[in-house]
């Protein structure tokens, strides 16, 4: 029976109609996926001699082993805002002679079967082979490389029944931040060692024969905590938590309607946000890559690059408008019919999306102040990366999205969801950030990276005086392309 049910699920993968019109965005993907892997192999080669100049006193493996722990509780982390719910249509079987038990041991299966889980294993098996081989000989490198496996089960089988559990992503996100900065403390105090605690564990299991098998034991207990939520919630009626709306609830951003009809759709652009599982979580993780300066700015490799400096600039100063205004138009497809029926004219509704576009950027620049500790430098290139967010990339977004006819289906989620993504979404980032980064790094090969910068500032400013313009040629672009629109967005993939 588990092979019929996988079969079927091979089958509508592929036969899916979406599939092969995305063939082009799953190629891009998969080149994605190569290249991620290739960095990978070379982290696990290279990492031993990174820790043993960290820290000179012990070998690589036990420096490795004291952060597994927290590596895991980040690929938790990670894995419970990324991983998709295994999902099933459970009325169709439910009418045929299986058992309750089958359905539900698949759907906490399937997701051990996914290849993406065990990308993890292209960074571990080189690290076994440089840094386990040496002190833990072959035997104990094949340990390490099982430990890895069971700690991607444990994961991969805990995220689910948090999030179903707790189904309020963002309080689920705060709660891990909160663990996190906790841990952390505790540690930089010496109150509670949790690294001393995962080195002591983790040498023990890499030495000792068969200890290692009891890492099975949370991975099953994981198991039957999923199993145990299925017991009480197996019918669909049980899974309809409908919030009741309020007074209140309705009320929100109701101030925005001052503003007139263009506050009005900003309002209503906002609750859709808000009311969406897929714009929800988009805005979580969102909220999550305005940390992605932390990945570079205290590195010496690339606090020194200008490219990569204002790559990092752009990307964390436009972060929400980077993220929602690719589909910008797109959110709208479920209702776009519905809008071009309503007396909203087309100045009125470019302008509502372009001064949503602005507060995001302006919101993602102040929430990034704090990187200006990092040096005065840094506030150079993020006050450059504004300009030209706000002076070039929003007017690049607006007149790109009225390209993309695919239709996002906001209920589905975003977690690992190429549903109407095409490769449009990515043509559109060569003026975001190909453009000024290889114009900033051509400058640099003459030491005059300074000079890119005012380039690309005179550029957002040129931007800024124009709008007027700019956004009346975005709005005759959209009269040309609004019944291609209207069309695209009636499909279902």
């Amino acid at each position: 029976m588990y092979k019929i049910l996988f079969k079927h699920y091979l089958l509508k993968t592929f036969r899916s109609p979406g599939y092969y019109k995305n063939l082009i965005v799953n190629i891009f993907v998969g080149l994605t996926a190569l290249y991620f892997i290739v960095i990978l192999v070379m982290m696990g080669f290279m990492l031993p001699r990174l820790l043993e100049e960290i820290a000179p006193q012990q070998d690589a493996a036990a420096t490795f082993n004291s952060i597994i722990i927290y590596g895991v509780i980040a690929l938790l982390m990670i894995r419970y805002l990324m991983q998709p719910l295994s999902t099933l249509n459970i009325e169709n079987y439910q009418v045929l002679p299986i058992k309750r038990e089958t359905l539900v041991n698949y759907l906490l299966l399937k997701p051990l079967f996914n290849p993406l889980n065990y990308i993890v294993l292209c960074f571990a098996i080189p690290f076994a082979i440089t840094g386990v081989y040496p002190v833990y000989e072959v035997a104990g490198a094949f340990r390490f490389i099982f430990v890895v496996i069971f700690l991607i089960w444990f994961d991969t089988l805990l995220a689910p029944f948090l999030k179903r559990k707790f189904s309020n992503i963002l309080s689920g996100t705060i709660v891990f931040l909160a663990i996190g900065g906790v841990l952390a403390g505790l540690e930089y105090f010496n109150i509670f060692s949790l690294s001393q605690l995962s080195q002591q564990l983790f040498d023990l299991v890499s030495k000792t024969p068969l200890v290692w098998i009891s890492l099975l034991l949370p991975v099953l207990l994981a198991f039957l905590l999923n199993k145990h939520y299925f017991a009480k919630n197996y019918y669909p009626e049980n899974f309809d938590k409908k919030v009741k709306r309020t007074e209140s609830d309705s009320g929100k951003f109701t101030f925005m309607e001052r503003f007139g009809k263009i506050g009005e759709i900003i309002s209503l652009e906002i609750r859709l946000v808000l009311r969406h599982k897929r714009t929800k979580r988009t805005l979580y993780t969102a909220l999550f890559f305005l940390l992605y300066g932390l990945l570079f700015y205290p590195n010496p490799i690339y606090s020194n690059n200008p490219g990569w400096l204002l790559f990092v600039a752009i990307f964390v100063t436009g972060t929400g408008m980077l993220i929602f205004g690719q589909w910008i138009i797109n959110w709208d497809g479920v209702h776009f019919d519905f809008l071009m029926t309503r007396d909203i004219d087309t100045q009125t509704y470019i302008r509502a999306n372009y001064f949503l576009m602005l507060s995001l950027c302006i919101a993602s620049f102040i929430a990034t102040t704090p990187y200006l500790f990092f040096g005065t430098k840094i506030i150079i290139y993020h006050l450059v990366a504004l300009i030209y967010n706000v002076g070039v990339n929003i007017y690049v977004y607006l007149f790109g999205a009225t390209f993309n006819t695919k239709r996002l289906e906001l209920s589905r989620g975003n977690s690992m969801n190429m549903q109407g993504v095409s490769y449009k979404n990515f043509l559109v980032m060569i003026p975001l950030l190909v453009i000024p980064i290889t114009l900033v790094m051509l400058f640099d090969l003459f030491s005059a990276a300074h000079i890119a910068l005012i380039i690309i500032s005179l550029m957002g400013l040129a931007g800024i005086l124009f709008r007027e313009p700019l956004l009346k040629i975005i709005e005759n672009q959209f009269l040309r392309r609004k019944y291609a629109l209207c069309a695209g967005f009636r499909k279902k993939e």
